[in-house]
Parts: structure tokens; sequence; C-alpha cells
């Protein structure tokens, strides 16, 4: 199913509230033109001109991933993209935990809302918001960028979204947890700033390291100048952009 709405508040929103008046069919999809609330991590709006960009949200129900490993589906999400990013030049990035960066600046934002029980992973609602076609971003975010700046060429929007949504579905059918390893080796490949020192912080603190791995529960191990490995999960520590 593919929901196409001119204005909702949030395409995660919206995708709930339809989840608890029906059964909706996997990887149906909301998409829309314009979102009044746009949501993105760490509490964050999502700027969108309407009639510019893809916001869309999918319905997921990953009873194959165990809920240990909520955090693959993170990853499958933001490799899937980047597998069709790829396409229009080098320079393409995952930023933990799964933003998409071009170099410096912050391309896809990603909002996994996920409903767990037990060891049973029930329900996933994947939000993205593309920067597709925008050419000027008025909001106070520091390093927004689009897809037509980067090409300098409009792209057909719907396009995209249906590469994207195959990219995604084929990462996400072909995933089994024995092959674990090859899903973190690329999400290590694709990750910003995975090579190198950098600034770091936390909620009292400055500090340069670089990134030693990420583990299976998502944590980000970082290895400090003086040597020190530390793990942060998500929210307890940010880059310094």
């Amino acid at each position: 199913m593919l929901l196409q709405l001119e204005e909702t508040d949030s395409t995660n929103n919206y995708l709930k509230q339809l989840l608890s008046k029906q059964e909706i069919e996997e990887c149906s999809v909301v998409i829309a033109e314009k979102q009044t609330s746009g949501r993105g991590q760490r509490g964050n709006s999502w700027e969108s001109e309407p009639g510019k960009n893809l916001t869309f949200s999918i319905v997921l129900y990953p009873h194959h991933i165990p809920a240990s490993r909520q955090f693959a589906l993170s990853q499958i999400i933001s490799l899937g993209i980047i597998d069709i990013l790829q396409k229009f030049g080098p320079g393409f990035s995952i930023k933990w935990p799964n933003d998409i960066y071009w170099n410096e600046k912050k391309l896809v934002g990603i909002l996994i809302e996920n409903e767990l029980t037990g060891h049973t992973f029930n329900t996933a609602i994947v939000g993205i918001g593309i920067n597709v076609n925008q050419e000027l971003f008025l909001s106070t975010a520091p390093n927004p960028i689009s897809l037509k700046q980067i090409t300098g060429k409009d792209i057909d929007r719907y396009s995209l979204l249906s590469d994207i949504l195959n990219a995604i579905m084929k990462r996400y059918y072909h995933y089994e947890e024995n092959n674990d390893k090859t899903l973190n080796d690329s999400y290590m490949k694709f990750l910003f700033r995975n090579n190198g020192t950098y600034f770091f912080k936390t909620e009292n603190e400055l500090f340069k390291a670089s990134i030693k791995g990420i583990e299976n529960d998502g944590h980000l191990i970082l290895e400090t100048e003086n040597g020190e490995e530390r793990k942060f999960a998500f929210k307890e520590v940010s880059y310094v952009l």
C-alpha cells in the first residue's frame, strides 16, 4: 500500500494512528508532501519544503530479527539508502546511529520507532526524510544539503523513492542473524568519520577520540587520545560538527 497525503503532522504519527484502528500490510508506505511537525532524532524537527523532498514512513513487522538486535534494522535501513545514493557519486556516509551525510552535511534523517514484546520484535515504524530538490534551507539546522545541491540536477522524487524502498526491502528480507558480521562490516565501511580522531561531546565533557567499532546492540565504542576505550549508547554522546 502506498498512501499519499498532501499534509499531515508526521507520517510516523499517521501510521501509528492507522495501525491502532486496522491491520496494515507490511511494507506499506505513507508519504506526505508537507509535514507540519516532522520529527527527527533527539526531538529535533525536520525542515522540508513542500513538493521538493521525500518525507515518508514504512511499517515493518520484523519478527525475523531478534529484539536484542533491533539495531540491525537501523543498519539495514541506512545501508539500503546508501546503496542507492552511491549512484549519485562518492562522499555518502552513515552518521551513527543512522543519519545519512554527504561529506560534512546532512542529507537524510531517519527516525525508527520500535514496539517490542519480550524477545519478539513486533512492529517498527520507519520515518525517513530525504532532502531531494530543496535549494534554500531556513531552519537553524547547521548543515543541511540536498541531492540537487550535490548533483546540480533536479531528481525525480518518486523514482528515487521506488529505488530506495526496493533496496531497503532487499536487505530487510535477506537479513539472517548469522550474517551479522557482514552487516556490521558494511555499516563500518560507510560510517561517518570512521577513520581519524575527532571531537565528541557528552552532557558535561568535550574530548577527542577515534571510532573503534559498533556493538551488536548499537553501542558506539570510542578510543580516547590516551588509549582509553569508552562505550556509549545513543544520546549519551554526539559528534562535534
